[in-house]
């Protein structure tokens, strides 16, 4: 479950956190132009720059606390236009994201990357912008992802509907090999479906989010039933609410317009779920079936870069070079782990074949997080 900037209307970036923070900046900043810079503290959330012209802009986010922290800009509804996640203490991360249409948005830091955040204003100026997809190669990146995520949503429906199928009629040990399967297009698409926000947390949401006030339901329920507490007796009432909102999904899907930066924000954005939530072993914690959820994301990684691939091979080929050497590392480390019905569990990995896929991990993201900035200039 997490983020991104698949919903924002389209983006830019930002550059290094030289930017004063905490009140309005002057000069250009205060025009409308350039990066703006946020720190993020465990309590505190400075917005050095509040109002941008509508169009790209560029957030540059410090992370000056103890805790890691994410960082949000929200439309109505608390709609994800643009997010960056699990940045560390010490460390700045950039993001782009595209607002087309003038008016008041949220910012939000996220300490801990729990909770609705340290919330503020955001005002987007401005006539409504000139949709930046102009690029004949990024015009097409963009109405190829679109048709592969409503394919992916539909296949979505139809896994969730063996898996569903299998737990209400107890077959358990089916419903257990069916679990990582049916979660496969969820994973790849997975900024794009945590975009519909009324649906994520109850679709795949942590039993963190009891925490939250929520109640726990979808794949991690059932999950927890199969594999600690047993089916239960409402297992087949959630089932059928899994069903539901799936449906919703795919339905939600069909329908989902991007824009080239998101392509770019959400490839990042897949691999920044495997780092908070896969490669912790955290997300399937009953099951420890995260290797497949890691492969997925990952898959749906690469997928939106061969997306946006003819884009890339004109505006940065050396780029692109250095992500496809980074990607063949990073396959051949996954490959070590795969087995004939899928792959190991997470509980069977040493250290350090964790730490190993970390580093490549790592080295593939950092090569990802360059192509908004390639795709925006």
């Amino acid at each position: 479950m997490r983020i991104t900037a698949f919903h924002a209307a389209l983006g830019a970036a930002l550059l290094l956190g030289t930017t004063a923070c905490g009140s309005d900046s002057t000069g250009e900043a205060a025009g409308g132009k350039g990066p703006i810079a946020v720190e993020a503290t465990d309590t505190e959330c400075s917005v050095g720059r509040t109002t941008a012209p509508a169009g790209t802009i560029e957030f540059a986010v410090s992370n000056m606390g103890s805790k890691a922290n994410e960082f949000y800009l929200l439309g109505e509804g608390d709609q994800v236009l643009g997010e960056v996640e699990n940045i560390t203490p010490g460390l700045t991360r950039t993001f782009h994201v595209e607002v087309a249409e003038p008016g008041t948005y949220t910012t939000a830091c996220k300490p801990g990357m729990k909770g609705e955040g340290l919330r503020g204003e955001f005002t987007v100026t401005g006539a409504t912008a000139a949709a930046q997809d102009a690029d004949v190669k990024l015009a097409e990146a963009v109405e190829r992802y679109e048709t592969y995520v409503g394919a992916q949503a539909d296949e979505l429906l139809t896994r969730t509907t063996a898996f569903v199928t299998a737990v209400k009629a107890g077959r358990v040990e089916e419903a257990k090999r069916l679990y990582p399967v049916a979660r496969g297009p969820w994973e790849r698409i997975e900024p794009v479906a945590e975009s519909f926000g009324d649906l994520d947390p109850m679709i795949d949401g942590r039993e963190d989010v009891v925490e939250e006030g929520l109640a726990f339901t979808g794949y991690h329920r059932l999950e927890k039933d199969l594999w600690v507490d047993g089916l239960q007796p409402d297992s087949g009432a959630v089932a059928d609410k899994l069903l539901t909102d799936v449906r919703a999904v795919a339905a939600r899907a069909r329908a989902v317009e991007l824009n080239p930066l998101q392509l770019a924000n959400g490839s990042k954005a897949l691999l920044d779920e495997v780092a908070t939530g896969k490669i912790t072993g955290e997300e399937d914690r009953y099951s420890h079936t995260d290797l497949y959820d890691f492969d997925e994301n990952y898959r749906g990684c690469k997928d939106a870069i061969d997306a946006l691939r003819p884009a890339l091979k004109e505006r940065d080929p050396e780029l692109l070079t250095t992500i496809d050497a980074r990607f063949k590392e990073l396959d051949a480390a996954l490959d070590e782990h795969r087995t004939d019905r899928g792959f190991r569990l997470y509980t069977e990995l040493s250290k350090d074949e964790v730490k190993d896929l970390t580093v490549r991990l790592d080295a593939v993201s950092e090569q990802v997080a360059k192509v908004a900035g390639a795709v925006a200039a």
